[in-house]
C-alpha cells in the first residue's frame, strides 16, 4: 500500500494562463520532486462568490490515496479566503468514478436539461453532443 508523504502545495506552474492567471488557486502535489497530483481552479471573474475546478489530475499510483482530496481542500481553504460561497466544476455522464468522488466529498449534481443513466446532464455543455454533469459545492 503507497504511503504518501511530505507534500509540497506550490502554485502550478503549467502554461502561462496557469503561472499568470490562476497561480493563487491552482496547486501541485509532489513527492520526491515528482508531481502525482495537480489542480487546476479559479475564482469566476462574472461572479466573484463563485469558484471553478478546471480540472484535476492524479497519477494512477495515488488514486484512492486521498491526493484529489487534500487538493480540493486546499483549493476549497483558498477560495473561501477570497470570499467564495461555493465551487462549481463539470464532468462527462460516462465518467462515473468522477462522479462517485464528487459526490463523495459534498458536491450536488446540478439539474441538467437531459438525464443520462438516471443522471442530471446539461446537454451540448461543452459543444456539440459534449454533454456534461454539473455539479456545485457551498463552502
Amino acid at each position: 500500500m503507497l504511503h504518501i508523504r511530505n507534500f509540497i502545495f506550490k502554485a502550478f506552474i503549467f502554461n502561462y494562463n496557469c503561472s499568470v492567471h490562476f497561480k493563487d488557486t491552482s496547486f501541485v502535489l509532489e513527492e520526491n520532486d515528482e508531481i502525482v497530483a495537480f489542480l487546476v481552479g479559479f475564482v469566476s471573474q462574472a461572479y466573484r462568490q463563485q469558484a471553478y475546478i478546471h480540472f484535476i489530475g492524479v497519477h494512477p499510483d495515488y488514486r484512492k490515496q486521498n491526493a484529489a482530496k487534500q487538493l480540493y481542500e486546499i483549493f476549497f481553504q483558498k477560495v473561501k479566503q477570497c470570499g467564495c460561497t461555493e465551487v462549481h466544476c463539470v464532468t462527462s455522464p460516462i465518467n462515473k468514478g468522477s462522479i462517485a468522488f464528487h459526490t463523495k466529498i459534498g458536491f450536488q449534481i446540478q439539474q441538467g436539461d437531459c438525464e443520462v443513466n438516471g443522471i442530471s446532464v446539461m446537454t451540448n455543455y461543452d459543444g456539440r453532443g459534449q454533454d456534461r454533469v454539473l455539479f456545485v459545492k457551498r463552502i
